[in-house]
């Protein structure tokens, strides 16, 4: 039996493999879901919770959450600051860099320059040393200026952004965005030298800069094809070494003395390269590689077998090797020289060329080291770092590393970058799963920004919708998501801006509705911090819509806060688009603010609103005493406008029934009582006896209380009227009571009443028992009741136990009666034109 190849041997069935571990996954695995990271920034006069779930929420800044005023950093911890924002160290032993060699009268130059206060450009192309050389300079003059040097990166740096780190550095203000003009009248303060490396702007921004730092000496490193600033600029440019200081530092690299053929050699080197210091630093490793190789010549077989775990190229002896011990290995050539990034590369470990694989796809960006483990799949890939270093192709670049000039363009021509696509996938989903742990910090999320957005923008364009039956998001969407909620969280504002349109373009493309509107959202909340507030009522309009149609009721609420904040920043009122709303309808905008896809317009009533319409005659840039003098204005057409329909409202309450109250019939109850007349002493129930009824006065004759024995109640009969001279043609109608109600006269003016209003006295005595009720049924004296003439006018009845009291009432007021009728009724209906009361 083969022990390799293990078979059934006609033995019947083989040995099954060993089973496989239990997952260990399941044990460390979180219990339920991991709970997201929000955070509480204070960004002027506004207090921003970073939520990346629903979106940020954004509120006025309440007087206890404010901070205090920033405070200087002490010196401990600003020594523990600065250490966080160098670059990591490499694991292990590597190769001591080589000391500067004819840049001492440079750098006594820079010092004497800066100690005067003046702001120096150091000028040179890449490879020649500045970054070395700022590092000897902020040496000597960490005592000069009261708080030191601060060291900063300028590398795809707004002048903003370096403001901003110039303060972060000196000040101590966790959690705090100083608005613009905050922030200058701070850095004012500030007395410092001022290192700043790979400067990539110039001209007025950095005018800006300067004027921004008066206090401050620069010390501005860049190439030369970098726009020079206007002003009083001192400009010193880094030239290359001459012949004997390169070879000075070739062997320095190999520890002893060249040969001849090498001294050639680096002669030509010298002159092909111009005597850029990072040329010769590579040719030192590539002899150190040869010094490798020569040495191990015996050991490595044919095939390579064990070429992934040769020693490290320091581990050469330091004494040449004899021409009968060592492996001939000829020289490169020129060619491999001038351009020794391949060579190079060829002659490191496994974990290292792939290390700079994802350097070539990710822009010249190289992932932390931290991270190298995950992406190649190798546990002891961080120490890929220091070979890097050692063969000089990558150099620090601020908090991280970078490929050095010119290796990417050189590795490209060798076919580094044939995978780039599939790289920058496989770092975009490390990054998204990364970046959205609850257990990495903002802090470290901000320091690896250049490596997390060249990814995002690597495998934006790429971006597809996901197939039906999947609901596994794009990895620019995700990557997107996580890293922008981390950036805003550490203040890294402009990597934020980018990760917010990247991931709004990214969503569009995979046509992800809630995480277009998230990033909208996201959009406009940082533009109403920044002051844009158009630009922020138009971003947060727009994710309203989304959220608004996918009923996302926790996002709308945060977009309607948002929205009502822009509204009350740029001076509109709600309350006054309402009352217009109501007397004129508002045009229709003829456009949307931003676009948005007809597919998920809102179809119920209340989708296209929002909490704070914009009015579209609104003019721009309202405040100051023209809003105030509006407002007041507004504010006294809506008094006026109250008064006016309250006193319509009590005019139409009191002319309703005009004589009610003034007419004691209309107030008597069920049981009334009757009152004597001042002038004839006569009861108000019943005229006297001895005197005649007059003419067309109608009386009413008191009955019995009705079986009860109580009056005023329901089985009462009704009282008969009797008129004082029955008439052929009688002028009232007979009610479902036995009262007659005057019949109103349509033209000629009205007739003056000649009695007075009865007043009332002390009660008195029921009317007499001489007058015989007339009991229900009988027939009146009057005869039959007349029909209306007018069949529209309904009839009314008088309840009235006393009747009329005088003859004004008898004599049948028809005219007045219907004046006021009417003049009621036209004050009904001019009340009804009034506008509504809001």
């Amino acid at each position: 039996m083969d022990p390799n190849f293990p078979g059934t041997e006609d033995h019947g069935q083989a040995l099954s493999r060993r089973p496989p571990r239990d997952p260990l996954t399941a044990d460390f695995a979180p219990s339920g879901p991991v709970p997201a990271r929000t955070t509480r920034l204070v960004c002027g006069d506004f207090l921003l919770t970073v939520n990346p779930v629903d979106g940020s929420e954004i509120e006025p800044c309440p007087p206890h959450a404010r901070p205090d005023a920033p405070a200087k950093r002490t010196p401990a911890a600003r020594a523990e600051y600065e250490r966080a924002a160098l670059p990591p160290a490499p694991p292990g032993h590597r190769v001591a860099e080589p000391e500067l060699l004819e840049r001492q009268e440079i750098r006594e130059r820079l010092v004497r320059l800066l100690t005067h206060g003046r702001t120096v450009r150091l000028t040179g192309p890449g490879g020649s040393g500045r970054t070395a050389l700022l590092d000897l300079v902020a040496e000597d003059c960490a005592d000069l200026a009261p708080d030191g040097v601060v060291r900063l990166d300028g590398l795809h740096r707004t002048p903003d952004d370096l403001l901003r780190d110039l303060f972060h550095t000196v000040y101590d203000a966790p959690r705090h965005r100083l608005q613009p003009d905050e922030l200058r009248e701070t850095v004012k303060e500030i007395g410092a030298v001022v290192l700043i490396d790979d400067l990539d702007f110039g001209g007025t921004a950095l005018t800006d800069l300067l004027e921004a730092a008066p206090e401050c000496a620069f010390l501005l490193a860049a190439t030369p094809d970098t726009p020079a600033a206007a002003g009083d600029i001192e400009e010193v440019d880094l030239p290359g070494l001459d012949r004997a200081a390169g070879v000075e530092i070739l062997q320095r690299s190999v520890g002893r003395d060249l040969t001849e053929e090498e001294a050639v050699w680096a002669g030509d080197l010298w002159f092909e390269s111009e005597g850029l210091p990072l040329r010769f630093v590579q040719a030192g490793a590539l002899l150190r590689q040869r010094e490798q190789l020569r040495a191990s010549g015996g050991v490595v077989d044919e095939y390579g077998v064990f070429e992934d775990v040769r020693g490290p190229a320091d581990a050469v002896l330091d004494l040449p090797l004899e021409d009968e011990e060592a492996e001939e290995v000829p020289l490169p050539s020129l060619a491999e020289a001038a351009a020794p990034a391949p060579l190079l590369a060829s002659r490191l470990g496994t974990s290292a060329r792939a290390a700079l694989r994802f350097a070539v796809a990710l822009d010249g960006e190289l992932p932390h080291p931290a991270h190298l483990p995950a992406l190649v799949g190798d546990t002891h890939a961080d120490a890929a770092l220091g070979e890097l270093l050692g063969c000089g192709l990558i150099s620090p670049a601020g908090s991280r590393y970078r490929l050095a000039a010119g290796v990417r363009a050189q590795l490209e021509a060798a076919g580094y970058d044939e995978d780039a696509p599939a790289e920058a996938r496989t770092a975009a989903r490390h990054y998204a799963w990364w970046a959205a742990h609850p257990s990495v910090t903002p802090e470290r999320v901000c320091a690896e920004a250049a490596a997390v957005l060249t990814a995002l923008e690597t495998v934006l364009p790429g971006t597809e919708p996901a197939a039906e039956g999947e609901d596994e998001q794009a990895t620019a969407v995700r990557l997107a998501h996580a890293a922008g909620a981390a950036f805003a969280a550490g203040l890294h504002w402009t990597a934020w801006e980018q990760a917010l349109h990247a991931g709004s373009e990214a969503a569009r493309l995979a046509q992800d509705v809630p995480e277009r509107a998230y990033f909208h959202h996201e959009l406009g909340i940082l533009a109403l911090v920044d002051g844009q507030l158009d630009r922020a009522r138009s971003e947060l309009e727009v994710s309203h819509g989304m959220r608004t149609a996918l009923s996302d009721m926790r996002g709308t609420v945060a977009g309607r806060r948002a929205l009502a904040l822009v509204a009350d920043r740029s001076g509109d009122l709600p309350g006054l688009a309402a009352l217009m709303a109501a007397e004129e309808p508002a045009p229709a905008r003829t456009a949307p603010l931003a676009p948005v896809p007809a597919a998920f317009t809102p179809s119920y009533g209340y989708g296209p609103e929002t909490v704070v319409a914009r009015q579209p005659g609104a003019a721009k840039g309202r405040g100051g005493v023209r809003a105030i003098a509006r407002r007041n204005l507004v504010a006294a057409g809506s008094g006026a406008l109250l008064v006016a329909v309250l006193g319509t409202v009590v005019t139409l309450g009191m002319t309703s029934d005009e004589g009610a109250g003034r007419n004691p019939a209309s107030n008597v109850g069920g049981n009334p009582t009757a009152t004597q007349d001042l002038d004839d002493g006569t009861l108000g129930a019943v005229p006297k006896r001895d005197e005649p009824t007059p003419a067309g006065v109608t009386t009413t004759r008191p009955v019995g209380p009705g079986p009860d024995g109580t009056p005023g109640t329901s089985d009462d009969p009704s009282p008969s009227a009797t008129t004082g001279s029955p008439s052929a043609d009688p002028t009232g109608t007979r009610g479902t009571g036995g009262g007659t109600t005057p019949r109103p006269t349509h033209g000629g003016g009205s007739t003056k009443p000649t009695g007075k209003p009865t007043k009332t006295g002390k009660p008195s005595t029921p009317p007499s028992d001489t007058d015989e009720p007339t009991t229900p049924g009988e027939p009146s004296d009057t005869g039959e009741p007349s029909t209306p003439d007018d069949p529209t006018t309904p009839p009314t009845t008088s309840t009235s136990a006393g009747g009329p009291a005088d003859s004004a009432t008898a004599s049948a007021p028809a005219s007045t009666e219907a004046t006021e009728s009417t003049g009621a009724t036209d004050a009904t209906e001019s009340a009804s034109t009034e506008p509504p009361v809001i």
